[in-house]
């Protein structure tokens, strides 16, 4: 068994303190209140689920939330099927991926439909949290406008956060954005040939 390094208390005391004094800082420094935005953008696996987290964060805490799906399809979701009987709405794009529907005519209908729920969704006091799941895709694909998009987050409730996943999320919502995190891919089963698991990857 190798034997253990001797820990010098003092200097481990000091240095956590030293750690303590910075983060009660930043606490002490952080008292704006606002609705926040923020993407979750990269290549990696776990956006949408990271932003349901916050969906199930805020719903224990007795806020409202409101979910509108871009380019998911009608299968099942096990998220979609709890969050419901929090009481959390949800509107699924329903079209599956445009890969698969081949049809972008279809696919902006779709998308300019789920976008108007997304409107009235981003203009009601009543909503604490809305999360536009994949909607970097409609930006991407040139569905919905940029520019259309923006304004509608702009002039939201001031205490409503806003959550949009997906990838390759445009310069412009980055920029907006209060808070951004980065996905990226190290490994992933798929690649490996394993097919996704119900209650793992959906």
């Amino acid at each position: 068994m190798a034997k253990q390094p001797k820990i010098n208390e003092q200097k481990h005391q000091s240095r956590m303190q030293k750690l303590k004094d910075k983060v009660d800082e930043r606490i002490a420094n952080a008292q704006q209140e606002k609705g926040l935005l923020i993407v979750i953008t990269g290549n990696g696996k776990g956006k949408t689920t990271s932003g349901f987290g916050t969906v199930l964060r805020a719903v224990g805490h007795g806020l409202s939330a409101s979910v509108v799906q871009f380019i998911k399809g009608d299968w099942d979701c096990g998220e979609r099927n709890i969050l419901e009987k929090c009481g959390v709405n949800f509107t699924v794009m329903a079209t599956g991926f445009t890969w698969d529907t081949q049809d972008k005519t279809t696919d902006i209908a779709a998308a300019e439909k789920a976008w108007q729920v997304s409107e009235r969704l981003l203009k009601d006091k009543t909503i604490n949290v809305v999360l536009l799941d994949e909607l970097t895709y409609m930006i991407a694909y040139k569905y919905l406008n940029l520019g259309t998009v923006i304004q509608a987050i702009n002039n939201r409730p001031t205490h409503q956060h806003v959550i949009i996943t997906g990838r390759g999320c445009h310069r412009q919502l980055i920029e907006l954005a209060d808070t951004v995190s980065e996905v990226q891919p190290i490994k992933h089963a798929f690649d490996s040939g394993i097919k996704a698991q119900q209650g793992i990857d959906y």
